[in-house]
Order: structure tokens, then C-alpha cells, then sequence
């Protein structure tokens, strides 16, 4: 695929000015140039054109937001110089296994204030002597140099951190949605903590009633036994009553 119809597909109805990373890996650079990238991508920060073809930059677009560039595996051999007009904030730059032949072809590079990392791995400079020392030398502004400093320490987790960081999106998305999560299961809890405690109360308060109206019932029926008792009692009493007044008639009888 052509390179301008992959960088037409990348947009994806969106307006240049909206594009922050551009990735056209792999497609088919015409005649070896850069096309398809107009000025009008002001937002862009990270362009990625590996293995394309290209030979030469001369073409790229202003980007003054640029501060990534990955060009690795093409067949670039100058042309360095339009990088500081156009790309001024640049901060790392991907030269691996291109033509650099020459110490003298990235000492343009200067010109970039703000480059922290380059790489040169696969190309023919670095099997220069001295080599590391000598682009120390020749860009004072590097900080890593194929992923090592001038002691050769190896560029730290963090930094490679904050740069995936920022190729896959803006800090702190993925902790939002965390803490999101965890408040929706905290709140869960808590809608199954209260429930529990208000069926639990529920029982207890049922038991209570039930225990209560256990009580009455049995008030109740003491009550009735009470009551049956003393009627019993009145109706033997008013038979005693009845028999002892038959008792006296039978003796008025025999007189």
C-alpha cells in the first residue's frame, strides 16, 4: 500500500489538526520521499515510518509539536539539516539501520536542543572507533545513546514507561476506570453489608413479636383457665347450696 492512501486510512475522517500519533509502518514510500503529510498536522507528536523506503526527509512537513520520530530500517544517508527547521522539539530519534556512513552526517543534529535519545545501531557509523565517545562529544545534548548513557547505564523502566505512556494515551485513564471499579464494588458491599444487617434485624424484631405473642396467648389462657375454674366452683357451691336446703325440707317433712 502507498504511503499516502495508509496515511489517508489512519485518519479516519478526522482532521489532521486532530492527529497526535501517526504510525504508517511497512507501506510503500514512492520514489523514496515522504508524502501524504501536509502542515496542516500541527498536533502531531509521534511519527512512526519504518521499513517505507524512504531515502531522504527533505520532504517532511513542519511538525513543530514532533517529538518523537521513528525511521528505522529505510535507507536514509542525509539530509539530516531540515530536521531542526522543521521538527525543532524534537527529543528522540530513530536512525537504526539506515546508510548513516559518517560522524559528519549527524552532526546537523546539533541543531536540535531538545534531542535526548538517538538511535544508530545497524548503521555503518557505529562500527566507528570510538564511536560512542565521539557522538557524546559531537551532541553534548544527548542523554542516551542506543539505549545507554555515556556511562553505560540503560535508559531506566520509568522513561520507557512514560513513553508507552504516552503512544497508547493520555496518564491516568486506566487508574480511573480502576478506581471506578472499585468504587462500584465498594458501594456493592455496602448494599449487601446494609441489607444483611436489615434482614438480620428483621428476624430479630420477628422473633421478638412472635415471642411476645407466645406470651399473650398464654396470659390469655391462664385467663380462661381462671375463669372455668371459678365457674366451676360457683356452680358446685350452688349445688351444695341446693342440696342443703332439700336436706332441710326433708326433715320439716318428718316433724
Amino acid at each position: 500500500m502507498e504511503m499516502k492512501k495508509r496515511i489517508s486510512l489512519e485518519l479516519r475522517n478526522r482532521n489532521p489538526a486532530e492527529v497526535v500519533e501517526l504510525v504508517v509502518d511497512n507501506c510503500r514510500s514512492v520514489d523514496g520521499e515522504v508524502e501524504g503529510l501536509t502542515d496542516a498536522y500541527t498536533e502531531l507528536e509521534i511519527l512512526s515510518m519504518v521499513n517505507i523506503g524512504l531515502t531522504s526527509l527533505s520532504k517532511l512537513p513542519s511538525l513543530p509539536k514532533l517529538r518523537k520520530l521513528e525511521v528505522s530500517d529505510n535507507t536514509i544517508s542525509g539530509g539530516l539539516d531540515t530536521l531542526a527547521e522543521k521538527c525543532p522539539n524534537l527529543a528522540y530519534l530513530n536512525l537504526s539501520g539506515n546508510k548513516i556512513k559518517e560522524l559528519s552526517t549527524i552532526e546537523v543534529l546539533q541543531n536540535l536542543k531538545n534531542l535526548k535519545s538517538l538511535d544508530l545501531y545497524s548503521c555503518e557509523v557505529s562500527t566507528l572507533e570510538d564511536y560512542r565517545d565521539s557522538v557524546f562529544e559531537l551532541l553534548p545534548q544527548l542523554t542516551y545513546l542506543d539505549g545507554y548513557d555515556q556511562e553505560d547505564n540503560e535508559v531506566p523502566d520509568s522513561e520507557a514507561d512514560n513513553d508507552d505512556e504516552d503512544e497508547a494515551g493520555p496518564p491516568g485513564d486506566d487508574d480511573d476506570e480502576d478506581e471506578d471499579e472499585d468504587d462500584e464494588e465498594g458501594s456493592e458491599g455496602e448494599e449487601d453489608e446494609v441489607g444483611l444487617s436489615y434482614l438480620m434485624k428483621e428476624g430479630i424484631q420477628d422473633e421478638e413479636d412472635d415471642g411476645d405473642y407466645v406470651e399473650e396467648e398464654e396470659e390469655d389462657e391462664e385467663e380462661e383457665d381462671e375463669e372455668e375454674d371459678g365457674d366451676a366452683a360457683a356452680v358446685q357451691g350452688e349445688k351444695r347450696k341446693r342440696d342443703a336446703e332439700d336436706e332441710g325440707d326433708d326433715d320439716d317433712d318428718d316433724e
